[in-house]
């Protein structure tokens, strides 16, 4: 018997259709997501960096009345009064969102005491005018006294353009900044490439002993905010510095302080990216050198090298990526040489010039964007370089050599050791460098500037929420890209947008914050100030990384697991939770890790955004800085170091626990 059609629609409907629509709805929540935290966030910015304000003093007219109290009968607009009274240039005229020009700057002879009337009014009815704190924004004349008419302010008018880039090549001192970043970026580039290189190249090539031990050190640095190194190089070589006398009369304030800082915290992401490249050499080519009786130095350069090309490349790129886009360490050692991140900084916090902020901004976007993309062109190509083949290498035992590269790996992890240490000292002692006893007073840190304690416990809360929030967040989107059944283009756009927050340094997306949710108009302006806005930038920020590794995992699972579970018409959340969790928990667990560790050293990304009530730790280390306190900043920089330290050996434990329970089969 024949089914109605309303019988056919009350039928439940099969799991592949049900399956689909909520994947294209999660597909939509994560997209929504990204667009809303990044893609919204940057335009607004640019379309603020293009926004140029201007007094045009041709819209307001102004009438002054007579000794008979009478006004005159031909209105004289403020233009002509201009002409007749002043010469105003354009960079007179030119402003910000907030200026205001006075009215009686158009009136030399004015006296408050005089007894005229005075009526102005904006002929576009667009530009405006402040008497007091009331705005007029109307076409009718409006009359005041000599007293009030003080108190007018004209307001100046929005036009869209080129005008603010124009002015910021122009000023030798914003413009000077472009040059200084692009030096110290390559200068510390240069050195941390090459020092991270022969690291790698001695516990890959060499029998060196405790490969270990050095190995964790060289990892040390990402524990602690990039603030840190400034602070101990302030120690050793600043005024009162006991080293100072090394510098040979230079200053630690500066260009050097800057790249010594530079190298100690990008060394370990240069070293991770070398150590992967070099550890999939093939040994076949090595030993087909030496067969040719190729000299040591000739097999370094025809066979190491190339073979590590790719991973050169890829590390020049991050080392320059992430010097460029920094802001604690030149803030606190950079003295008078300004960089592109500190002039944001100033221009928003110094000057509240927000459209030159969002200028400089989009300066500093240009060269992240080009190394972000040449680096993800070297990953394409590096991975196409590794076959099923290939043979690693192992080094033979040669005890000169051995001893040559222990003694580099002992002086490299001196330096790493050293800086951490001399922050420790630092943190202790009473008053260096005249009084050397230990204290734990700089602990104390609700009696000095910066949020107290209240700040470490509010980094807690920011590292355990985004580690939580943000894993179940890119977890989610990468599968979704590699492993949902939603369109082609839709998980390609998804993909690229998660691709779009490594390009963009932390600083400029934390003022792109600023122009989108600071917004009255906006209905998510309640989140401003709060914890939520921190946790939002925080897994936006760094949320490539964790994509990244979440897709390779992924994508090493064969997907006919869901090819199977389609042909049964089963839903795909039984192979997400009884398969494909069980096999990626320790990436899971890796990255909640990363989230936690960078969300309790950055600086950048959160420094416009939070308030009294969430102030964090490493923000706090900055404002003691510019207090003076630079023990407690020490001790609080050491807080956070051990805090990620203790969290990396919680990690480990938790890790080994529950990969024994649930990853058995890898055995």
């Amino acid at each position: 018997m024949p089914r109605s059609s309303d019988q056919i629609r009350a039928m439940p409907k099969p799991p592949l259709m049900s399956q689909a629509l909520s994947t294209r709805l999660w597909v939509a929540v994560i997209g929504l997501y990204l667009i809303v935290t990044l893609v919204l966030p940057l335009g607004l910015m640019l379309s603020k960096s293009l926004t140029t304000w201007r007094f045009d003093l041709t819209v307001f007219e102004f009438q002054v009345s007579d000794e008979a109290g009478q006004f005159q009968a031909a209105p004289e607009s403020a233009s002509d009064i201009n002409a007749r009274l002043r010469i105003w240039s354009d960079e007179d005229l030119a402003s910000g969102s907030g200026g205001r020009l006075a009215a009686v700057s158009l009136f030399p002879e004015f006296s408050f005491r005089s007894p005229v009337l005075y009526r102005v009014r904006d002929t576009s009815g667009t530009a405006g005018f402040l008497v007091g704190s009331k705005l007029h924004q109307t076409t009718d004349w409006v009359e005041v006294d000599s007293n009030t008419f003080r108190r007018v302010q004209l307001r100046p008018m929005q036009d869209v353009g080129l005008d603010n880039f124009g002015t910021y090549f122009k000023t030798p001192a914003l413009s000077a900044s472009i040059r200084n970043s692009l030096i110290v970026a390559l200068l510390s580039t240069a050195i941390t490439v090459s020092l991270a290189f022969a690291l790698a190249y001695g516990l890959h090539r060499s029998c060196v002993r405790f490969k270990g031990l050095f190995r964790t050190i060289a990892m040390a640095p990402i524990l602690v905010p990039s603030l840190l190194p400034g602070i101990a190089l302030i120690y050793l070589f600043g005024n009162q510095g006991v080293f100072k006398e090394l510098l040979f009369g230079a200053s630690i304030y500066g260009p050097i302080g800057i790249v010594i800082g530079s190298v100690f915290f990008t060394f370990p992401h240069a070293f991770v990216i070398l150590s992967a490249a070099l550890a999939i050499s093939d040994s076949r080519l090595h030993e087909a050198a030496i067969s040719l009786r190729a000299s040591p130095l000739r097999v370094f350069r025809t066979v190491t090298l190339p073979g590590a090309r790719y991973g050169l490349i890829s590390a020049c790129f991050v080392v320059f990526n992430l010097v460029i886009a920094d802001f604690g360490l030149p803030k606190v050692i950079g003295g008078q040489f300004n960089v592109l991140a500190v002039d944001i900084y100033k221009q928003v916090i110094g000057q509240q010039n927000f459209e030159m902020g969002a200028v400089v901004s989009v300066v500093l976007l240009i060269p992240a964007i080009l190394a972000f993309g040449v680096d993800s062109f070297v990953r394409r190509k590096q991975a196409a370089q590794v076959s099923a083949q290939t043979v690693p290498l192992r080094p033979q035992p040669a005890p000169r050599r051995d001893r040559i590269w222990l003694a580099y790996c002992a002086v490299i992890s001196l330096f790493i050791v050293g800086i951490l240490a001399v922050c420790q000292f630092a943190a202790l002692v009473k008053f260096w460098p005249y009084d050397l006893s230990l204290t734990l007073s700089h602990y104390q840190f609700d009696l000095v500037d910066g949020g107290g304690w209240r700040s470490y416990r509010n980094s807690l809360k920011l590292g355990l929420l985004t580690a939580l929030i943000g894993t179940f967040v890119i977890f989610s989107g990468a599968y979704l890209v590699e492993k949902s059944a939603a369109s082609r283009p839709a998980r390609a756009g998804l993909h690229m947008a998660a691709m779009l927050p490594m390009a963009v340094p932390g600083l400029v997306l934390g003022l792109a914050y600023i122009f989108f949710f600071n917004a009255p108009e906006n209905p998510m302006n309640g989140i401003y100030g709060t914890m939520a806005i921190l946790v939002i930038c925080t897994v936006t920020h760094f949320y490539t990384v964790p994509h990244l590794t979440a897709l390779t995992t992924l994508r090493q699972i064969d997907p006919t697991f869901e090819s199977v579970s389609d042909s049964l018409a089963q839903p795909r959340r039984k192979v997400l939770l009884g398969v494909t969790l069980p096999i990626c928990l320790p990436t899971l667990l890796d990255i909640s890790i990363y989230l936690f560790v960078n969300a309790m050293t950055t600086v950048s990304a959160v420094v416009f955004l939070y308030s009294p009530k969430t102030a964090l730790a490493s923000v706090a280390i900055l404002n003691m800085d510019d207090a003076g306190d630079i023990a407690p900043a020490a001790a609080m920089g050491m807080m956070i170091f051990y805090t990620n330290l203790l969290a990396r050996l919680f990690h480990l434990w938790v890790s080994k626990a529950l990969l024994r329970r649930t990853q058995g089969w890898r055995g």
